[in-house]
Order: C-alpha cells, then sequence, then structure tokens
C-alpha cells in the first residue's frame, strides 16, 4: 500500500524580539524554533511593561485632543498623532499586533507603541524606558525593531516614511514628596526595509538548514558544552 502522508513543510511564527535571538546565536535560535529548547528564563525588570501603560494612556489623552505631548512638541505642525484608535488597539496588542504571512505560510507580526501621521504617511514611535542616559550608540541596538515595524505596515499597504523615532525615559530626580522626574530624549532613526526582508529571509534559512555554530559569544552555548564536559 503507497502511503499517501506527505510531509508539510514546516512554517515559523516570528516577531522582532525572537528575530533578535538570531543576530544573538544563530543555534540557540534554531534550537528554540526547531526543536523547542529555549534559554532559561532570566528575571526581567517590570518597570518598563508598566511605563508602557502608563505612557500609552499619556498619548491616548492627547490623541483624543487632536494635539501632540510635550515630548514631541519639537514635531508640532509638522506630525499628529495616529487617530484610528480602534486599529491602533489592534496594532499595540501583543497577541494581535501587526501581521503578514509570506506565500510559505511563515508568519511575522509585531506590537508597535505609538503611530505618528505625516500627511498621508505612517511613522513608528517607540518608547524605551532606561536607567541610564543614553550613549552615543543606544540607539542603534533598536534598529532591526524599527525596520520589521516599517516592513509590516508596508506589507500591509500603509506608506510609511522613511525614518521612525525613539523615545526614550530615564529617571531624573527625586522630589521631596517622592515623585520621580523622567528625562525624555527623542532620537530620530533611518529605516531600511531591505534590512527587514533580509533579517526574516536569514531567518528562515538558518531554520531550514542543519543546526549552526554557535555564536562566540554566547554564554548560554558555552555554559552548556562546559556542562557537558564535566
Amino acid at each position: 500500500m503507497v502511503d499517501a502522508r506527505v510531509d508539510a513543510k514546516m512554517t515559523y511564527k516570528f516577531s522582532p524580539s525572537s528575530l533578535s535571538l538570531l543576530k544573538d546565536c544563530p543555534r540557540c535560535f534554531w534550537l528554540n524554533f526547531n526543536k523547542n529548547i529555549k534559554r532559561p528564563d532570566s528575571i526581567f525588570p517590570s518597570l518598563p511593561n508598566g511605563m508602557d501603560k502608563v505612557l500609552k494612556e499619556h498619548f491616548d489623552r492627547f490623541m483624543k485632543r487632536g494635539e501632540l505631548p510635550q515630548e514631541l512638541q519639537q514635531l508640532n505642525g509638522e506630525v499628529k498623532l495616529f487617530d484610528d484608535e480602534e486599529l491602533l488597539k489592534i496594532w499595540q496588542n501583543n497577541r494581535k499586533g501587526i501581521q503578514w504571512t509570506d506565500e510559505s505560510g511563515n508568519l511575522l507580526k509585531g506590537a508597535i507603541d505609538i503611530l505618528l501621521q505625516k500627511g498621508k504617511k505612517l511613522i513608528v514611535l517607540d518608547f524605551k524606558t532606561r536607567g541610564f542616559p543614553v550613549k552615543e550608540d543606544t540607539h542603534l541596538h533598536y534598529k532591526d525593531q524599527l525596520d520589521i515595524y516599517n516592513f509590516l505596515l508596508r506589507k500591509n499597504d500603509y506608506a510609511t516614511e522613511d525614518y521612525s523615532y525613539l523615545l526614550f525615559y530615564h529617571p531624573q530626580k527625586v522630589h521631596p514628596d517622592g515623585n520621580v522626574d523622567f528625562h525624555k530624549h527623542l532620537v530620530k532613526m533611518d529605516v531600511s526595509i531591505q534590512n527587514a526582508e533580509r533579517i526574516f529571509q536569514e531567518a528562515i534559512t538558518v531554520l531550514e538548514k542543519a543546526i549552526p555554530k554557535p555564536s562566540a559569544e554566547c554564554q548560554f552555548c558555552a555554559w552548556a558544552v562546559a556542562v557537558n564536559k564535566t
């Protein structure tokens, strides 16, 4: 009897955070997706999530008034806050976000923070909470993430500008009553759709081949090798 079963080609679901693992260590990335072997969880501070929530509420209040908050006053007259509230809530939802599926069934999705609008084009704005002031190259660590957001918007037939913004917040001063001031720092970033496409295609290529070598800087892989030698 002929076995009529056909092995279906494996498909993948990516996000900006999961794709960042590819740059960190191809081996850990391969194991995560192909063998469901994940890195051990580490402690993640809750402050960024708390800030994310109150900042979105803060921006929502200004969006409903048709105004820009103080952090964006330097852009006043150039842009406005994207005001399709229902659509924005979907795109901000980590379970939904902005999604796109390629011809092979591989899915890419990402949840944005805020969108600005300049004419008919959208501009991605992402919040980042830090403990200290930004350095000269801090913003570069988030380039891939912003490129992917813009890639997703364009794949969904939305025009975007060739730049995005990062809005950094870090604690600056504690008042006698205990209230804390946060310093705001807005950084404009060039966008490369080609970079996002390259990352997406590289991820699929890595996963469809044999398990790759670990990154020389990967402490997780180094620990696993050391344990196996004991």
